[in-house]
Formats: structure tokens, sequence, C-alpha cells
């Protein structure tokens, strides 16, 4: 019998004052079996640091052809294309020459990934950001995650803090580029 995904349901009270955006927002969150807690948790993040008119989850690691978050614009073009994990090069290529713009999230070490990253052909590389967080930052967080959960999250100086139902936690966002 498959495994079927788990729901969440987060309240997520969003103040990135480093980009003047401010939200509250309702994320349902299918978590699939084949996903680590931290890296459902760098979904979320990655939706709420890129919060814009437009963003959506796609079906994540069950579509072979999509990124973990994107954006469109009003006509249906593809503005944004997020990439969470640990994508190849391939992934991050196209997704850069296909949106205005592209980025990866992961909760890996950052260094292996760009490592791999080093002597692959991506559009635009320079301008691709690999964005990360401190390890132990995204364990507690994930371990506090609850499928019906209250978070606030506020960023200022490219720095996090998170509260998940009343427990603080923070991180800065480390921030490289593909090309190495």
């Amino acid at each position: 019998m498959a495994l079927t995904a788990t729901l969440f349901h987060l309240t997520l009270q969003l103040a990135d004052m480093d980009r003047e955006v401010y939200a509250d927002l309702a994320l349902h969150v299918a978590q699939q079996p084949s996903e680590t807690a931290e890296f459902m948790l760098v979904r979320v993040l990655a939706y709420a640091l890129e919060y814009e008119e437009g963003i959506a989850f796609t079906e994540g690691v069950a579509a072979v052809d999509q990124p973990a978050v994107w954006v469109r614009d009003l006509t249906g073009r593809v503005t944004a294309w997020i990439e969470v994990g640990a994508p190849d090069a391939e992934r991050v290529h196209r997704g850069s020459k296909l949106a205005g713009r592209a980025a990866v999230y992961t909760h890996r070490d950052p260094r292996t990934l760009l490592a791999t990253y080093a002597n692959s052909r991506i559009h635009r590389a320079a301008e691709v950001p690999v964005y990360s967080f401190d390890r132990e930052f995204l364990a507690q967080a994930a371990a506090r995650l609850q499928r019906r959960s209250k978070l606030a999250l506020t960023v200022t100086e490219r720095q996090i803090y998170l509260d998940i139902d009343g427990h603080d936690l923070s991180t800065p966002i480390d921030t490289a580029a593909a090309s190495g």
C-alpha cells in the first residue's frame, strides 16, 4: 500500500522588513512520504521569503518539470522559479532560462551543492542565489512543526526570527551564487 502525503495547516504571519512585505497567510502544505521535515520546512521558508502576488507551491517532488515554488503573472507566465533541496544544475539552468529569475533554497550543506554547480552550465548562474540556513535551526524548527501550527516569521537584515507555537528560533540567511 502506497503511503500518502501528510497535510499541514499552517497559519503564518509574515513581516519581511528587508522587502517591506507584510501578510497573514493560511498555508496548506503536503509533506510527501519521501520528504524530510527539514525539506518541507525549507519549502515553507522559501515561499515566505519569496512571497509576492502569484506565488504558489507546485506539486514539488511529485512533479518532474516544476520547481517546489513558482511565481506566475496574470497571463500564466512563470516569473520566478524557486527550487528547494539539492536540485541538479540542469533543473536550475532550465528554470533560470524559463523565468525572469531563479533561486535555490537548500537544507543541505551549500558548499556541496555549489561544488556540483561549479563546472556545470547554468543560465545566468551569477544571478541565481543559493540560500541556506543553520542546520541546527532547521532541525529544531522541523521538530517543533505540528500538523496545525501558528508561525510568525520576521526577517530583518537577512536574519530570520521564527516563532512556532510560542517557541522562538533564529538564523541568518546565508547567500551564495550558483556560479560559486
